[in-house]
């Protein structure tokens, strides 16, 4: 007799400002080092949230920590309005969809394949709905051109891009990158960063750690400012980006001042050249 399981019910559809994640006095240890000390932050749908600071200043464990892939030693994570520990991984995976800094295969499958794998958490709808789901995440992400190409011949800012597609491909409300911009060239920093304001207008949130100041400026709609394992400031970008602070933050002079066109808010480092 065969057993019938019972199947993950996906999330309903979140209305623009729903709290889809959340942490609460969230400490987090990482061998002996305290990397997250009291955080609190609340990712909402329709937004993009992006996550900025030095090195070390906890981004990415605070991204981990959002994605319940990393526990907590203290207070709580939030994924649709239940602490983390409380989502089985096949109800995680349809909740929300995960791209880590670094992506790489020991099995030579093409760059389709790949895509495809993050329809996985959905292997009970539809094939259409999966080649919808792909190919739209290749025309997002400017993949389709080499995606019969293995995936380990490609070059990193490639292989970047159709990482990002397969967590398109998840659509998942939730999406959580983890420096997504970090080995593209300019045309697709800005292609990456646009599909993210398209995700957040579609209603989900998006979180995404950033080192570039000025692409946060310019396409998050909130910023959280990390050092030191704390949140220094939260807000809109024209709120938290002030020069002395982020001076500070960074141990860097910085000059944070309007675009002479289009008075965008501009930041870059102080140069004496």
């Amino acid at each position: 007799m065969r057993l019938l399981r019972n199947r993950p019910t996906p999330p309903a559809p979140a209305e623009p400002g729903d709290v889809l994640a959340e942490a609460e006095g969230l400490h987090v240890r990482l061998g002996a080092r305290h990397v997250l000390d009291g955080v609190s932050v609340v990712v909402r749908a329709g937004e993009v949230l992006a996550l900025v600071g030095p090195n070390g200043a906890g981004k990415s464990t605070l991204l981990g920590a959002l994605a319940a892939d990393i526990p907590a030693a203290g207070g709580v994570v939030r994924i649709h309005g239940r602490p983390a520990a409380e989502w089985s991984a096949p109800e995680l995976a349809l909740r929300r969809a995960v791209l880590p800094q670094s992506a790489s295969l020991s099995f030579p499958f093409t760059v389709e394949d790949v895509v495809r794998m993050g329809r996985a958490p959905w292997a009970a709808t539809a094939p259409d709905d999966d080649d919808r789901a792909v190919a739209e995440a290749m025309r997002q992400t400017d993949v389709v051109d080499f995606a019969s190409r293995p995936f380990s011949a490609l070059s990193g800012g490639e292989r970047a891009r159709v990482a990002l597609a397969r967590v398109l491909a998840q659509r998942a409300p939730l999406l959580l990158l983890d420096e997504p911009t970090a080995a593209l060239d300019l045309k697709h920093q800005e292609l990456v960063l646009k599909v993210c304001r398209e995700r957040a207008r579609a209603g989900d949130a998006v979180v995404v750690v950033l080192h570039d100041l000025g692409l946060a400026a310019a396409y998050a709609h909130r910023v959280a400012i990390l050092r030191a394992g704390r949140v220094a400031a939260d807000g809109a970008p024209e709120e938290v980006f002030e020069q002395a602070l982020l001076s500070e933050v960074y141990d860097q002079a910085v000059e944070v001042f309007p675009h002479p066109r289009t008075g965008a808010l501009l930041v870059n480092p102080e140069r004496k050249l």
